[in-house]
């Protein structure tokens, strides 16, 4: 297919890199969290709901923000965001919002140095296009505004649930066990 492996190149730049510290110390506040509430603006919103129904999988207690099922944050539990160009209000109040209820903050981003991830606890990111550099020099030649950002978001996340897999002594049985039945 045209293109392929030009944007799988990309992808696998914008993965390769990413400060592999900052990826366990991700994961090792996702494994310690009591509630892990994740949110994202559009398709990485997308990427975000598909990460919380893997942690679900992994027998964590996972939600999406804006979900009317959503319980609250408190002490103990994780906002975990993702802001790909840096600055996303909605995200910004999310996260003051979880600070002040006393939950910890993780940001995902390709923007590590704006405000917002000033804001966070940590601070994950990933060097990837998104709709705030997806033009002039260095920008993708496959993949349109924040593809590649989004598509590396799918990959790590499926990479971070193997190592929690592994630290929270889960089974690829104990996790299909957690799947719904309801399909």
């Amino acid at each position: 297919m045209k293109g392929a492996s030009t944007a799988l190149a990309e992808l696998g730049a914008a993965l390769d890199g990413m400060d592999p510290t900052q990826v366990d110390a991700a994961c090792t506040r996702i494994a310690a969290a009591g509630r892990i509430v994740v949110y994202g603006c559009g398709r990485e919103g997308l990427m975000m709901r598909g990460l919380a129904m893997r942690l679900a999988h992994l027998g964590l207690d996972a939600h999406v923000q804006g979900e009317m099922a959503t319980p609250p944050v408190g002490p103990g539990d994780l906002f975990f965001a993702s802001a790909g160009p840096g600055e996303l209000s909605t995200v910004t109040a999310l996260m003051r919002v979880a600070q002040q209820a006393g939950a910890g903050v993780l940001l995902l981003t390709a923007e590590p140095d704006t405000p917002s991830a000033a804001l966070a606890d940590a601070v994950l990111a990933i060097p990837a296009q998104t709709m705030a550099r997806d033009s002039g020099a260095g920008a993708s030649t496959v993949l349109p505004m924040g593809s590649v950002f989004e598509g590396a978001m799918f990959v790590l996340f499926e990479l971070m649930v193997n190592d929690l897999r592994t630290r929270l002594g889960e089974t690829p049985a104990t996790m299909r066990a957690r799947h719904t039945n309801l399909e």
